[in-house]
């Protein structure tokens, strides 16, 4: 047994490969893709470290091509998801046992493995399956895994040497216990990164996990999945089951075991999972701890100092990098009227270079939007801007076609309410709303983007008047839980900026630092006293 508190090296950041012309890693990335597309890979669950193939599946398809395969997965039914509990309660007693540094070299290495010999597999299976240039793929699939997996293996030993003081006579001690029960995580398609850490920072923990990744991004999460096992994950530490939302839903949030739920998706889903929980609370054996980031309606406010070039560069990074499809994208921008034609027409010179199209040509700024339901979603709001003239006018973009691949062409709208339906309502895609405010209304029209949406997940500032940024600091103070000075809204980068929002956007147990290790921690103070009293009586009893 070992008599020391190890240290976990310090983290740093994964360097993110630029992929220039005829290097290494581009022409085994263009490699892997083409190995990766040629076949097609039959996904099974995965429950107690066993392979379960269901018969009944889904298909894997490239997005920018929706009529090629590339993954047939197995969908999990009431029988497969009563075994994931019962294999993950069986689990968990050897997996809370194991001493914290092992499983910190589980993740690290898993780290080591998802920047070294798998890099170029996961940023192809992003690039196909998530429909991601190579640079999104990159930042998100290798670097920020990456950097999940190695700073929270630091965040956990870190807590875990916070101890409390001490009076004489007694050795106060906290040990961090994970919770009595499963968590359950439930991922969304757009980040890989996200998907890999809302299973594994609870499991980091002690805990062990059922996982439920989204239906339309099964591929590269199976892809990770045996990553983490050949890695050194134990059999039913993480269960990993695609499957209906609705079905898994019912029965995991119904079981007594049941002790925590760690999710990014839609608002409408998180807070219909709350109500079952809180429906379920007499039946559980603890309070389930709920963590949840549902999206945001993102903006961009522009203060008259600003620089026009700069605005437009974020608006159209923020915007349109991933098609929109960023928790975090842009989505609607306030320009004061002195600034917003020379923005505009920067924008306009700008978006005129994107090209859009299939990831595998590098030159490419877009790929496709997920599947047709989100393509169907966001095209409604292109066509009700096209015809409400009296509200709207398109002002870049505003084309669209589904019949190689789900392409939206970047749009920027013009609308002349600050209340609009498309300065309100999450749209998850390629398009940004802009609001013209006179510059005498500048005070007014903080006021008006702090309260237009429930929402308070990322916004963005500019202004070279550092009064005005002081200023609006303050007032759009719980509008974003990630606010940014002079940058797009997007982009955060563990260990750097912990992500998360409030109001709509989600419970703020921000990813990325120690804040969201905690939530999967139960605590137990220990008082030891080595010199306990013989005597009830205290000094004050004694006669004057």
């Amino acid at each position: 047994m070992n008599n020391a508190f190890f240290k976990v090296p310090f983290p740093v950041n994964e360097p993110v490969k630029d992929y220039r012309k005829g290097s290494v890693e581009k022409l085994e990335l263009k490699k892997k893709m083409d190995e990766l597309k040629s076949q097609t890979l039959e996904i099974p669950l995965i429950i107690g470290g066993k392979e379960i193939k269901t018969g009944q599946t889904g298909k894997c398809v490239l997005p920018h091509d929706h009529k090629t395969v590339i993954g047939i997965y197995h969908k999990a039914g009431k029988k497969e998801i009563e075994l994931a509990i019962s294999e993950a309660l069986k689990a968990k007693a050897q997996w809370e046992e194991m001493p914290w540094e092992h499983r910190c070299s589980i993740f690290m290495k898993a780290a080591d493995l998802l920047t070294g010999p798998y890099r170029a597999t996961i940023n192809a299976a992003a690039m196909l399956n998530l429909s991601k240039t190579v640079y999104q793929a990159e930042i998100d699939s290798a670097c920020e895994l990456a950097d999940f997996f190695r700073f929270n293996s630091y965040y956990l030993s870190t807590i875990f040497s916070d101890q409390p003081i001490s009076p004489k006579n007694t050795w106060n001690r906290v040990e961090y216990r994970p919770l009595e029960g499963f968590v359950f995580a439930v991922t969304p398609f757009n980040f890989l990164s996200i998907a890999g850490n809302l299973p594994t920072t609870p499991a980091l923990v002690g805990n062990t996990v059922l996982w439920k990744p989204a239906s339309s991004a099964v591929y590269p999460a199976y892809i990770l999945m045996k990553i983490l096992i050949e890695a050194g994950l134990p059999e039913g530490v993480i269960n990993f089951i695609p499957a209906n939302g609705s079905e898994i839903g019912d029965i995991v949030l119904s079981s007594p075991f049941f002790a925590g739920i760690h999710f990014t998706g839609s608002t409408e889903t998180f807070q219909g999972m709350w109500k079952t929980i809180g429906n379920n609370i007499s039946n559980y054996k603890n309070y389930p701890r709920i963590v949840g980031e549902t999206g945001g309606k993102d903006y961009i406010f522009v203060h008259p100092s600003a620089d026009p070039y700069e605005v437009a560069t974020a608006a159209v990074r923020g915007a349109f990098e991933y098609q929109g499809q960023k928790c975090s994208a842009a989505s609607r921008a306030y320009f004061p009227k002195s600034l917003s034609g020379k923005i505009i027409e920067i924008m306009k010179s700008q978006v005129e270079k994107i090209k859009v199209g299939d990831p595998y040509d590098f030159t490419n700024f877009m790929g496709a939007v997920i599947d047709m339901n989100a393509y169907n979603t966001i095209t409604g709001y292109i066509k009700e801007a096209k015809e409400q003239k009296d509200v709207y006018k398109i002002l870049i973009g505003g084309n669209f076609d589904n019949s190689k691949g789900y392409f939206i062409d970047p749009t920027v709208i013009l609308t002349n309410k600050h209340d609009s339906k498309l300065m309100q309502q999450e749209i998850f895609g390629p398009v940004l709303t802009i609001y013209e405010y006179d510059d005498r209304e500048f005070e007014n029209m903080l006021s008006i983007c702090d309260k237009t949406s429930g929402y308070g997940l990322t916004g963005a500032i500019f202004a070279k008047d550092r009064n005005a940024i002081v200023h609006m600091e303050k007032i759009l103070r719980n509008s974003a839980g990630n606010f940014y000075i002079n940058d797009k809204p997007t982009g955060a980068v563990v260990g750097q900026q912990p992500f998360g929002g409030a109001r709509a956007s989600g419970t703020n147990d921000k990813a990325g630092s120690f804040i969201n290790l905690l939530r999967w921690i139960s605590t137990r103070a220990i008082k030891e006293n080595f010199v306990p009293p013989k005597s009830f009586e205290y000094p004050f009893m004694e006669e004057p």
